[in-house]
């Protein structure tokens, strides 16, 4: 029978055994991303594992998504290499708790909302090219430093390194059919470790990248002027790191939302990755934000509560503080295969089986987003240039929608029934639509089956208006929704608005 119980913080039942496991599998796999990390950018290897700590404990009890797990994340710090590069790692410490401040504020004005205008496509493309990456990252776990430079494997090393990491692969896909009352990737990383533990086998561990033994993280000031040219150099990249952070925590927090069919709280998300990351700008931490691959890991091992991730958190913790030494001995095979997997699973084969469905804007928009996304290794610019095509792409489209039908009423009235939006996109279509000369004095444009949606549109009817004044007709402005009225209403002072009066629609008339 399972173990469970009444989670008091979001009424939902927990099943103990699960949230165990899964947190201690996440942790086991966030150590090495997060030490590569921290080296690729220069750092102390602790101050990844801080990091990792920090992000994880802070978000798993202040973060909008239970389940979801943060930690020391490659796509921020690689924000701010350059930074620490140039002016030290003090200067990254009050990057980082800067950023914070500035995703504290996003939450705080509520703005996590706008996630949702990411299309599916670039979701598509996102995660496709952070799986891409994720596979390639441990790809290069295969090689090994020789006289100093970085060299692939050859010989024995390399054949075992592969044998193992198929070894760990096999275990993780063929134990769930055989029982999930375990995560499999944590049985395949525990028989793999003891598989070299007992027989000796010489291949490559976590000790190979850097020492994991260390204290708690100490309270600690950046030892930086407070000044206002300190300001100027670090917030640029405070900024970046920012939405870097935000935008991948919160398409992260979608994904696990559609996994486990269930919804959070972008604000709150935000502040809780703000706060995670004043935190570890305090407590000599490189920041982070929420972990794609590790939630998934994760949700597939059974995480569904904050507990897994306070267990992921407290895990990191304890490898630091005591178990080391035990960890620095585990093969990077196991930890490279769980990872191989994650990467497969985050991929969306969906979106190849959809390719002859989808519109060809859609796929050149996925397409580019993935590359960017492998390419520069900057997720933040590849959703970003996403979501403009996508919009551009839509305007275009929704541009050409626009139309009107002619006909002339019982009193002899011009009527112009418009259908499609009238933006930006549309004014110039939609001004070709009238026949200025030939029309007869009194003009009426039915906007029933449309909308006025801009400023563009405004100056399109101030336009429009003005010619027929010229030649003495009036236009009169029909079936107008509120939010019309609204932006009309705005526009007294440099156009002339006339409306009928219309009970169903409750157009004011004109004053």
């Amino acid at each position: 029978m399972k173990l469970q119980a009444i989670n008091l913080l979001n009424k939902q039942k927990i099943n103990y055994k699960n949230e165990i496991l899964a947190g201690l599998t996440v942790s086991m796999t966030m150590i090495p991303e997060s030490l590569s990390f921290a080296i690729l950018a220069g750092l102390s290897p602790l101050t990844g594992l801080y990091a990792a700590f920090l992000m994880g404990i802070v978000t798993a009890f202040l973060g909008g998504r239970p389940g979801m797990v943060s930690g020391g994340a490659g796509a921020t710090v690689v924000v701010l290499i350059a930074l620490a590069a140039s002016h030290g790692v003090e200067y990254l410490f009050a990057a980082v708790a800067l950023a914070g401040i500035l995703q504290i504020l996003v939450g705080a004005f509520k703005l996590g909302k706008f996630v949702r205008l990411i299309p599916q496509p670039v979701m598509y493309g996102f995660l496709n090219g952070l799986a891409i990456i994720i596979f390639m990252a441990q790809v290069k776990q295969f090689k090994i430093f020789e006289n100093g430079a970085e060299v692939w494997m050859s010989g024995p090393a390399l054949y075992i390194m592969a044998g193992l990491t198929a070894l760990t692969i096999s275990i993780v896909l063929l134990l769930p059919k055989l029982t999930k009352a375990v995560p499999a990737s944590l049985v395949a990383i525990i028989i793999t470790f003891a598989l070299v533990y007992f027989f000796q086998i010489d291949t490559k561990k976590v000790i190979d990248i850097a020492s994991v033994s260390g204290s708690f993280p100490s309270f600690h000031i950046p030892q930086i002027p407070f000044t206002w040219e300190t300001l100027q150099i670090i917030f640029p990249y405070a900024a970046v790191m920012a939405a870097v952070g935000l935008i991948e925590s919160l398409l992260t927090l979608n994904m696990v939302d559609e996994l486990t069919n269930t919804k959070g709280s972008a604000n709150k998300e935000s502040f809780a990755q703000g706060t995670a990351n004043i935190v570890n700008g305090f407590f000599t931490g490189m920041g982070g934000c929420a972990m794609v691959a590790q939630s998934l890991v994760n949700i597939g091992a059974g995480g569904r509560t904050r507990l897994s991730a306070i267990i992921g958190a407290l895990g990191i913790l304890f490898v630091i503080l005591v178990g080391g030494r035990v960890i620095e001995q585990i093969p990077m095979a196991a930890l490279v295969g769980v990872m191989m997997m994650v990467a497969i699973g985050t991929f969306q084969w969906v979106s190849i089986r959809l390719v002859n469905k989808m519109p060809k804007s859609d796929i050149l928009v996925g397409i580019l987003v993935a590359a960017i996304t492998v390419i520069l290794h900057n997720l933040a610019l590849a959703v970003l240039v996403g979501v403009i095509l996508s919009a551009l792409v839509f305007a275009w489209d929704n541009a050409k929608r626009i139309r009107a039908r002619k006909s002339i009423d019982e009193q002899g009235n011009k009527v112009y029934q418009i259908y499609g939006p009238l933006f930006f996109g549309s004014t110039t279509t939609f001004m070709e639509k009238f026949d200025i000369l030939e029309d007869p004095a009194l003009v009426i444009i039915d906007f029933q089956e449309s909308r006025v949606v801009d400023m563009s549109a405004i100056e399109a009817l101030k336009k429009l208006t003005e010619r027929y004044q010229e030649h003495n007709k009036q236009v009169i402005f029909r079936h107008l929704s509120p939010d019309c009225i609204r932006l009309l209403d705005q526009a007294k002072g440099f156009i002339e608005v006339n409306i009928d009066t219309d009970p169903t629609y409750k157009v004011m008339p004109k004053d």
